[in-house]
């Protein structure tokens, strides 16, 4: 299975940092990042920032911003048509939506529905995706939840999400 995640509109940079460091141990094929998402060595910054937001990914990426290929999207929408358009399904990561496209990462029907080459969407840490990119997600997966809290840190879940997806 292929593996391409995209971190849209995630803020914090530790977060960013661990999605790394699993997306490197998952085998991910890229990493895009899109919206207000913290870049790894980005040049429009001024040295100073560039170095304070890299120094904090590396806190919890540890090395692996250096061995994935990320780049920055401005565009993520017409990004996902184009990846859609080259035989990627489009995978977003969510809970608590109400749409007949989700399903439990651990269900049976998932393993039906998931093809070989998968963009998995993560949205921001609190609000989730963007409505905005609903259209374009092929389906949704969310990750069952048996205690009061209703999701776990975009960090964590995209751990259990890649691992669940590349399991199947």
């Amino acid at each position: 299975m292929k593996l391409i995640l995209v971190l849209d509109n995630i803020r914090s940079c530790y977060n960013v940092g661990a999605i790394l460091r699993s997306a490197e141990g998952f085998g991910a094929e890229k990493v895009i990042l899109s919206g207000y998402t913290p870049r790894v060595h980005d040049a429009n910054l001024l040295p100073h920032l560039r170095d304070k937001l890299d120094r904090e990914i590396h806190k919890t990426a540890l090395g692996a911003e250096e061995m994935l290929d990320i780049y920055a999207c401005d565009d993520i929408k017409n990004k996902l048509f184009e990846l859609k358009s080259q035989g990627w399904q489009v995978v977003g990561l969510e809970n608590n939506i109400e749409t007949d496209r989700i399903f439990k990462l651990n269900g049976s029907e998932l393993k039906n529905k998931i093809t070989d080459k998968i963009v998995l969407v993560l949205g921001e840490e609190v609000n989730g995706i963007d409505n905005s990119l609903y259209d374009i997600i092929d389906l949704f997966v969310e990750i069952p939840m048996r205690g009061q809290k209703e999701s776990f840190n975009v960090s964590v879940a995209a751990g259990i999400a890649m691992y669940g997806i590349m399991s199947l």
